[in-house]
């Protein structure tokens, strides 16, 4: 019997990155990488991430959260899987103000007039807390490019981890970039022991960026909220932007304030629920060979 037969699942999705809630606080049950990888499946509940929600560790907090990825692997932060547990919890237990945990710390939630606000706490941007292969001078712009050498397309990304590793690639047209080619080669380069998500970035004004994103373990996605905090920083640092910037994606806009006065970054936006149901042993058992993946 696999161990997710039976269980209740809400299908949500923030900005379009879809997501499937699993409340398994009462009889806490692993999700094994291949119910994940079978339930990804294009023709069951295609996803981008699973946010698993355990008995809580920590006093003061709702829920400890595992996020499992539609390949199985599993993920240390999702930025728009937070709020759609945010938007699930607030009208479970009707509080505006949730606290979650995952393995890369507490997260204060927040329901809002403009959206959900989720504190995603503050970047890292050393060499090893990222974690790269090796050290670099400047995490601002490493050694690292794709595309044909002689003419790179694309080329000395910035790096910050925001929960996840992140490599922001700076381009002139974002639409022009062939992410889900260079994407998958990035994501497993050996400069990245943990792979990387992989982003493309043109800035439009100080205020304003607009963000394409391959998301390790996932793939190109019509958003990814980490990865909408990681360029914010990423370009405040250079100079590229103010501390405050909207970041558009294919699925919509994010608003991503890099707070001055503690370096917590706040990510606001949108989320919604599609449908609820229950998870039965087809959905979990997939035939060899099987595509999975939201794109």
């Amino acid at each position: 019997m696999p161990a997710l037969e039976n269980r209740p699942f809400v299908k949500m999705n923030g900005l379009g990155n879809e997501i499937v809630v699993l409340d398994l606080r009462v009889d806490p049950v692993p999700v094994p990488p291949s119910e994940a990888r079978a339930l990804a499946r294009r023709d069951v509940l295609p996803f981008d991430q699973i946010m698993a929600l355990y008995p809580p560790r920590t006093e003061g907090t709702d829920a400890f959260v595992r996020i499992i990825n539609c390949d199985g692997s599993e993920s240390q932060a999702c930025g728009n899987g937070t709020r759609c547990i945010t938007l699930y919890e607030a009208g479970r237990v009707g509080r505006e103000h949730l606290v979650f945990e995952s393995v890369a710390g507490q997260l204060d939630c927040a329901m809002g007039p403009d959206g959900i606000t989720v504190d995603m706490g503050v970047p890292h941007f050393g060499w090893h807390d990222i974690p790269l292969a090796g050290p670099v001078a400047d995490t601002r712009a490493i050694e690292l490019q794709a595309g044909p050498h002689e003419a790179p397309v694309l080329r000395a990304p910035a790096v910050v981890n925001v929960g996840n590793p992140h490599a922001i690639f700076w381009v002139d047209d974002t639409a022009a970039v062939d992410l889900g080619r260079y994407g998958p080669e990035l994501e497993h380069h050996p400069i990245f022991p943990e792979r990387a998500n992989i982003s493309a970035a043109q800035v439009v004004s100080p205020e304003h960026i607009l963000l394409r994103v391959w998301e390790r373990g996932v793939g190109l996605t019509r958003a990814c909220g980490s990865a909408a905090c990681a360029t914010a920083v990423a370009a405040a640092r250079l100079g590229l932007t103010g501390r405050r910037v909207t970041i558009t994606l294919p699925g919509g806009d994010l608003l991503i304030d890099w707070r001055e006065s503690d370096d917590h970054i706040l990510m606001t936006g949108p989320a919604e629920f599609e449908f609820e149901g229950r998870l039965t042993r087809d959905m979990l058992s997939a035939p060899a060979g099987a595509a999975t993946g939201a794109t």
